[in-house]
């Protein structure tokens, strides 16, 4: 891949983002130049979840040189206060890069690193369509529609059918049903769909944004049968070498195994993580 995954400590990220804060406030108002570009000083900041893979699958498939940081969420490494002059949010995927005029930039949110990618280095548009044009629009509704529906009704789904530390059958229900509701609409779009992608002629960002949420779909207690259209799509996405190299960053994507474990394994699987979800919200309860 081209990512190079390095151990930074925190003593060298304080040192980065020290700079990266001096010129924050004083460059954000000037003009970004938008450039054909080969090479890049990105670093991702990431994990192996839902959100932080699309990053790296979009990284892979762009061809573009960056460093890789992964971020021990279990132990709070996002809650650091390093990690926190990039992402004040505490939350993974966060990146940054140097811009033209040699200032840096921080990104945080991963539906907007995505559209900071694209906008800067897909001038080519192999994974997105010319600003203007009704399909840069439709991308945009649909990863709109992945960071405020697809995503968070999931993550409930996932919390209340793993991690709760009592089974609430009315949260499971609620969540899941909205999530399966969810995949019918994507199925349903990409049954009108000549090319298999959500958008267009091409893979696009909006696809990389909700491919690991729905390949995540078994943990969650999801049913995918009768998503023809979905399940073809969730193959063929990783027919594209940078998706299904960019995956597997920062450690190896193991959620489609999930599909042939029993709910008895995967409630198991999920023992030791719900330890330390269920801890993270003591201390945040406190705060």
């Amino acid at each position: 891949m081209n990512g190079d995954l390095e151990n930074s400590t925190p003593l060298q990220s304080m040192q980065r983002i020290a700079l990266l804060g001096s010129h924050l406030t004083s460059t954000r108002n000037k003009p970004s130049h938008k450039m054909a570009e080969t090479k890049s000083d990105i670093h991702l900041y990431t994990a192996q979840t839902p959100n932080g893979i699309k990053v790296s699958m979009l990284l892979e498939e762009l061809g573009l040189p960056y460093k890789v940081t992964a971020i021990e969420i279990s132990k709070n490494t996002q809650k650091e206060p390093w990690f926190l002059d990039i992402n004040p949010n505490g939350r993974i995927p966060a990146l940054t890069d140097t811009l033209p005029d040699g200032s840096p930039v921080r990104l945080f949110e991963s539906g907007s690193i995505m559209q900071y990618l694209v906008d800067r280095y897909d001038t080519e548009h192999k994974l997105s369509y010319p600003r203007g044009t009704a399909e840069y629009y439709e991308v945009n509704s649909w990863l709109f529609w992945q960071m405020g529906g697809l995503g968070p009704m999931q993550g409930q789904a996932n919390h209340f059918a793993r991690y709760a530390p009592e089974k609430i059958q009315y949260g499971i229900d609620r969540y899941q049903n909205e999530t399966r509701r969810l995949y019918r609409v994507m199925d349903t779009q990409l049954s009108k769909s000549t090319s298999g992608y959500l958008v267009g002629d091409r893979l696009t960002i909006a696809d990389i944004a909700c491919w690991g949420w729905v390949a995540a779909g078994s943990w969650a207690g999801i049913r995918m049968d009768g998503l023809d259209h979905l399940n073809a799509w969730l193959d063929k996405v990783l027919t594209h070498p940078g998706c299904e190299k960019g995956r597997h960053v920062p450690s190896r994507h193991t959620m489609l195994d999930n599909r042939n474990k029993t709910e008895e394994e995967l409630d198991k699987a999920a023992q030791k993580t719900r330890a330390w979800v269920q801890q993270g919200m003591k201390e945040d309860a406190k705060k």
